[in-house]
């Protein structure tokens, strides 16, 4: 007798309205982000946002800068934003463009997170509200309108988890070509992206050795396999997975050779004097017992943001992700993406911290920026968590988030001690903390631990007193709170005032005295040529200088009366001009 196997699809009817659906929520999240950076019109961010514009401008073939010394700013993300630097050459215009594209790159995390809760097993109803709801959180806020390569890689990495997922699960040579390309891409953009693709390749001979055979989807009924053919379709599994892995680092090799093409001239262009050495700093953590101390506290201070910022949710995942691993009798597919997932954050948190120069502010301590592109994956896997575990199970992941929460904070805070309050605080580093404390000057752990825990508190309370379609309450009271943390991100109409020079057209000069915190976002402000940065009397030929405030014009130049003491700067215009 022969048994057959058969896989219901959707109906037609059914997968255009989920398309539509999908389409309908992308463009609501593009609305909303273009609604809370609709003043942004310049870079912030400096000298990072100023980087990668320049970066992109450059490779768009307009005029570059001297950045030696800074660090370098790859061109993976930059390469994205060259149409519009062919489009147009004004630098506010550009910005604005930039923005949107941010806004829609992040929006694009929201089908992601679809598809992955539905690989978990999670319903298609509530993976809609669930990754709706998951699409609202503040590292897809806060990163899109500005011009960093954080604007795109929660998505990216989103993605990434997807391809990975499809490899394992099903031998996909078109998802291993697509994690392997996705991997170096990263790696291109920004270094964090060199731990993804080292985990890529991990994953990669890991499906290569593997002796499990690939489920495989059907899309009609087909006849179950006659005891003869079990061999020659392990066989045939076999090298089918072994052609997926080469597929997967074949494509990786390719892009990551490409993407050293690529930034090998735009560091020769944008750094002919040079970039910041990160390497060798990391290097020097990596081999010495005090590197080792900075290091490993600043990876537990990362991972304490990477918690509080996600409302606990992050722990909730971090813990049930462990545990998974644990359990032989969970999906080897999900076991295999919660390694992935738990070795990237946990080596961008290492690597990232060990290569941090000392720069004398809080954020070398406690930080969230590097491991924000993980944030949304693990937002999504505590949710999951609560969503799908037992009421026991949701205690056990809320104590174990609580843990971790206390015992990375103390950590950060034993290394750190009072530097934590002699330090800057640069407020742009601590948007979710700002939002627990209230407090934009300053940094107490226990102060932003302690709203942290009440909100995951609420989020696995609405789990335990709930059962079946009624679990959808946990996505209900995160809504709220993204909601709340979105109403604190409105912006407030700028004042009109600008402390940056407006030099006319011509050859622009920069005393190299002059702040880099000036000069810098100057450098994007004139589009028209590169400025030119000098030590003594301004060069031949230029019309306008940029000086210290008070420095006296030579002969041949006039002051213009523009700056004053308030911004540190003055200018000349040369009268030959």
């Amino acid at each position: 007798m022969t048994t057959v196997l058969t896989v219901s699809a959707p109906a037609p009817a059914r997968r255009s309205r989920l398309r539509w659906l999908l389409a309908a929520g992308w463009v609501a999240h593009v609305v909303l982000r273009l609604w809370l950076y609709r003043y942004h019109a310049g870079p912030v961010a400096n000298p990072d946002e100023t980087g990668y514009l320049l970066a992109a401008r450059w490779l768009a073939g307009g005029p570059g800068a001297d950045l030696s010394g800074s660090t370098f700013y790859r061109g993976g993300y930059p390469l994205l934003l060259v149409p519009i630097f062919r489009l147009t050459s004004d630098p506010v215009l550009a910005y604005r463009l930039v923005v949107v594209a941010g806004s829609m790159a992040a929006a694009g995390a929201y089908p992601l997170a679809y598809l992955l809760l539905r690989r978990f097993g999670v319903g298609r109803r509530v993976a809609l509200v669930t990754a709706f709801v998951a699409g609202l959180s503040p590292a897809l806020l806060v990163f899109p309108g500005l011009a960093l390569a954080d604007a795109i890689l929660p998505a990216l990495v989103l993605a990434w988890l997807l391809a990975v997922h499809d490899l394992v699960a099903y031998g996909s040579a078109r998802a291993g070509a697509a994690a392997g390309a996705l991997s170096a891409f990263a790696m291109a953009a920004h270094l964090r992206g060199t731990v993804l693709l080292a985990v890529c390749v991990l994953v990669a001979v890991a499906a290569m050795s593997s002796r499990r055979e690939p489920r495989v989807r059907l899309r009609r009924a087909v006849p179950s396999p006659r005891p003869w053919e079990a061999l020659y379709r392990r066989v045939r599994a076999m090298a089918y997975r072994r052609r997926t892995a080469l597929v997967a680092t074949a494509v990786a090799g390719v892009v990551a050779a490409a993407g050293q093409a690529l930034n090998g001239p735009l560091a020769a262009a944008l750094y002919p004097g040079g970039t910041r050495d990160l390497s060798g700093l990391l290097l020097t953590r990596l081999t010495s017992a005090d590197g080792q101390a900075w290091a490993l506290s600043g990876a537990a201070g990362q991972l304490w943001y990477l918690v509080a910022g996600t409302w606990g949710l992050a722990g909730v995942g971090l813990a049930g992700a462990a545990a998974l691993l644990v359990r032989r009798s969970a999906p080897y597919p999900h076991r295999v993406l919660a390694a992935a997932l738990l070795l990237t954050t946990l080596g961008i948190a290492y690597a990232s911290s060990a290569a941090l120069p000392d720069e004398h502010r809080v954020g070398n301590y406690v930080y969230g920026r590097y491991l924000a592109c993980v944030a949304v994956a693990w937002t999504l896997a505590g949710l999951v968590a609560l969503l799908k575990g037992g009421r026991r199970a949701v205690v056990r992941l809320a104590l174990a988030a609580a843990a971790l929460t206390a015992a990375t904070g103390g950590v950060a805070a034993w290394y750190a001690g009072d530097r934590l309050r002699r330090y800057h605080f640069i407020a742009f580093d601590f948007p979710e903390v700002i939002f627990l404390t209230g407090d934009g000057d300053s940094l107490d752990l226990i102060s932003a631990s302690v709203p942290a825990l009440i909100m995951l508190s609420c989020l696995a309370g609405a789990a335990f007193v709930t059962t079946g379609r009624g679990r959808i309450l946990v996505v209900g009271v995160l809504a709220l709170i993204d909601v709340a943390f979105a109403a604190g991100q409105a912006p407030a109409r700028p004042s009109g005032a600008d402390w940056l020079p407006d030099p006319p057209p011509g050859r622009v000069a920069v005393d190299r005295r002059v702040r880099w915190n000036l000069w810098v976002p100057l450098a994007y402000r004139v589009s028209w040529t590169e400025i030119e940065l000098y030590d003594g009397g301004p060069p031949d030929g230029a019309c306008t200088a940029v000086v210290p405030y008070g420095t006296a014009p030579p002969p041949g130049w006039a002051a213009t009366g523009r700056g004053g003491a308030g911004t540190g700067w003055t200018s000349w215009s040369n009268e030959r001009c």
